[in-house]
């Protein structure tokens, strides 16, 4: 994520190489997925929950895939979205899906903030317990002058689609209903519509509706 705050602010020492406030921030994150149950007939995506003391009792419409904004303008968000995946997650991303195809591109969402965030989808796996976080430093209690650390990413989970949808950040949720959308393109080219989730709002083929309004800054 790449913030020494929840303020949105660099780490101290690894200011940003252009003036974000002139331009548009960006962040780029990895979607990474792999298929359960005995045929591999179902997914299952990886989200990160924020560390910290202001998510420490959040939970849903909190979650996030794992991102970060570039050090620089023109940098490749592809990138970007590898390095980030490795610090918070502490593992690297795949660099091909398994029959050695490219990362799935999701395309791009805007946050509540403005914020555009790019993400690429790549099949896997990883052991959640495994999972190490960077940290950053923040003055917490307020105002008591006390630096304390925090991980990044205080932990990390696999969610099927209708959960995790329901876990991510609202305007986040968009990424997982186009992968499936993309996955079931491959497995029925002549399908229109992707997948549906049964009793679940939200992802792409089901008639429920989108989720609820959260916070999706």
């Amino acid at each position: 994520m790449h913030r020494s705050g929840r303020d949105g602010s660099r780490p101290q020492g690894g200011s940003l190489g252009y003036d974000s406030v002139m331009v548009q921030r960006q962040s780029a994150g990895i979607v990474l997925f792999r298929r359960a149950g005995a045929g591999g007939d179902r997914v299952e995506v990886l989200l990160a929950h924020p560390g910290g003391p202001f998510f420490a009792n959040r939970d849903e419409g909190h979650w996030t895939i794992p991102k970060g904004e570039p050090d620089e303008l023109d940098i490749d968000l592809l990138a970007v979205a590898r390095r980030e995946f490795a610090e918070e997650v502490g593992h690297a991303a795949p660099m091909a899906q398994p029959a050695g195809g490219p990362p799935i591109e999701l395309g791009s969402i805007v946050q509540k903030g403005g914020k555009i965030v790019h993400a690429w989808a790549i099949e896997g796996d990883l052991d959640p317990t495994a999972a190490v976080s960077n940290e950053f430093e923040m003055i917490w209690p307020p105002r008591s002058g006390r630096l304390q650390s925090f991980p990044e990413i205080d932990r990390v989970g696999w969610f099927e689609p209708a959960v995790a949808v329901r876990r991510l950040k609202p305007t986040q949720a968009p990424f997982v209903e186009r992968l499936i959308e993309r996955l079931q393109a491959v497995r029925d080219p002549g399908s229109p519509a992707g997948p549906s989730v049964p009793g679940e709002p939200g992802v792409a083929g089901d008639p429920g509706g989108p989720p609820p309004n959260r916070d999706g800054s």
